[in-house]
């Protein structure tokens, strides 16, 4: 039983290992992770960040992000300055699209 016991806990990833909320997300953990979810990880991941620049068009920015290559958003939750970068880029598309 004890020996049962020793062998789960031994199989579990280290705590925030798994991209969780306090965690990192890992381009391990992401691989992981079946197609779908990987882009839903991802954008619990850049929601809050993107929400530190543009709280009101966080959604609408994370959703247009998501198009992105997954490799290049694990680079932007890794660097501040890329992701503020994308999100001003961001912010000139959506301008740009109330201008026309």
């Amino acid at each position: 039983m004890m020996q049962q016991q020793l062998q789960q806990q031994q199989q579990r990833p280290p705590a925030g290992a798994t991209g969780g909320p306090g965690g990192p997300l890992t381009a391990a953990t992401l691989a992981s992770a079946p197609p779908g979810v990987q882009k839903q990880l991802l954008g619990e991941k850049l929601f809050p960040a993107i929400s530190k620049y543009q709280p009101e068009l966080a959604g609408k920015i994370t959703g247009m992000m998501l198009e992105m290559d997954n490799s290049e958003l694990l680079i932007l939750l890794e660097s501040e300055a890329q992701l503020r970068t994308k999100v001003d880029e961001a912010m000139r598309v959506l301008e740009g699209q109330r201008q026309a």
